[in-house]
């Protein structure tokens, strides 16, 4: 059977030309641990580090030192070191309505510690309402954090004029880029960036298991460290070193995961983000147009392809979503993903709770070809249904 893979909202599939050869190649012929050995292998593998680090201070224009980007497993792992390190019993933040549980889970635990927050309403196709922030923001406010595109409608969050608020009222700006790092440009300076989470198996085209963030110096001093240990400095202390990335970085990082970031980061240097965006709008764009010939799906989001990530979620009318997308694997070996996408609140906030809805996350890799064997695909499921219906 055919094999479509249309789940790159969840992870990239496949990786970037050279992912598994740099991972290999770190297993193979490298396999050293890094700030632990002084031996050529172990600076091989501290080179490498470095240079990931630079590439992704200058993918996202950050304007701190390179010592600022932060490795951590995953962007949860992220949000997770900034929410729960930075925030206090009395701070209040502001969040969108349309976050994912990487962000509200933490946020809702430490609700429980004394931290309030209210949600930035978005409107049914998930698009963020700003003219509604200024009056959220209490004195005791300290930040807003918010997703740049949504993983359940792409709806695309305007990340520089939230910035601008963050500034006017002299608040911070935390961003998840997980959906977004990659394929749009996010610039720290220009969009008033404090603290930028990303993660690396998705548009930045590496392995699982490693992603990060990009911190301020300021808020470098706040946020208290989650996780402690040895980082291979000032071995002769048991206090957690104060200084960058050694604050953050306990343990042993996931070096072959750094490896195969590095790779992927290169591809899509030489590549061109705007060349990727490009590709993959167009075949959202090409989904979409499929799509609103179907009188029976609704699609959920932005209506206009220019607003959105490449992700394209489909609410069947008098369908069960579920059944839909398990006919698409099992009939056409489509892979999406049903159900509420891990964001019960965005789906809230676009009317699909609880049914949830059939997602399908284009990438880098996908052909039109692809795209308009899944919309048929869908076509002929329906039409048969509808016959089904129409003989009992």
């Amino acid at each position: 059977m055919k094999r479509v893979y249309l789940d790159n909202g969840s992870t990239s599939f496949p990786k970037a030309p050279g992912v598994s050869d740099a991972v290999k190649f770190f297993m193979d012929e490298v396999g050293a641990n890094v700030n632990r050995g002084g031996y050529e292998t172990a600076y091989s593998a501290e080179d490498v580090i470095m240079e990931t680090r630079v590439m992704l201070k200058n993918l996202f224009n950050c304007p701190y030192k390179t010592r600022n980007v932060i490795f951590t497993p995953n962007i949860t792992y992220s949000l997770n070191y900034i929410i729960k390190g930075w925030l206090k019993p009395g701070d209040h933040v502001l969040v969108s309505s349309m976050e994912h549980n990487a962000m509200m889970r933490p946020i809702v635990q430490m609700s429980d510690m004394g931290v309030t927050f209210d949600r930035i309403p978005c409107t049914c196709d998930g698009e963020m309402m700003v003219e509604k922030i200024e009056e959220l923001i209490r004195p005791e406010t300290k930040g807003i954090l918010t997703l740049h595109g949504s993983n359940v409608c792409g709806a695309v969050m305007p990340l520089e004029e939230i910035g601008q608020i963050c500034k006017k009222h002299n608040i911070k700006f935390v961003v998840d880029a997980a959906q977004t790092a990659g394929v749009f440009p996010i610039d720290m300076v220009k969009m008033n960036i404090d603290i930028l989470c990303f993660t690396g198996h998705k548009s930045l085209l590496g392995p699982q298991g490693i992603g990060g963030f990009l911190i301020s110096d300021e808020m470098a001093k706040v946020v208290d460290p989650l996780i402690t240990g040895g980082t291979g400095s000032v071995s002769d202390s048991e206090i957690q070193p104060e200084f960058l990335p050694d604050k953050y970085e306990s343990g042993t990082p996931n070096i072959p995961g750094i490896y195969g970031l590095h790779a992927g980061l290169k591809y899509i240097t030489e590549t061109g983000i705007d060349h990727i965006r490009a590709k993959e709008m167009e075949l959202a764009g090409a989904f979409m147009n499929e799509m609103k010939e179907v009188a029976s799906v609704r699609i959920v989001g932005p209506n206009r392809v220019e607003n959105r990530a490449p992700v394209v979620s489909l609410d069947f009318h008098d369908q069960d979503n579920a059944e839909i997308a398990f006919l698409l694997e099992s009939e056409y070996g489509i892979a999406t993903r049903t159900g509420l996408h891990c964001a019960p609140n965005a789906h809230k906030t676009l009317g699909t709770y609880p049914q949830g809805t059939v997602r399908f996350s284009f990438g880098h890799f996908n052909t039109m070809d692809e795209v308009l064997y899944a919309a048929n695909a869908v076509k002929k499921i329906l039409n048969e249904k509808e016959q089904l219906t129409n003989e009992l």
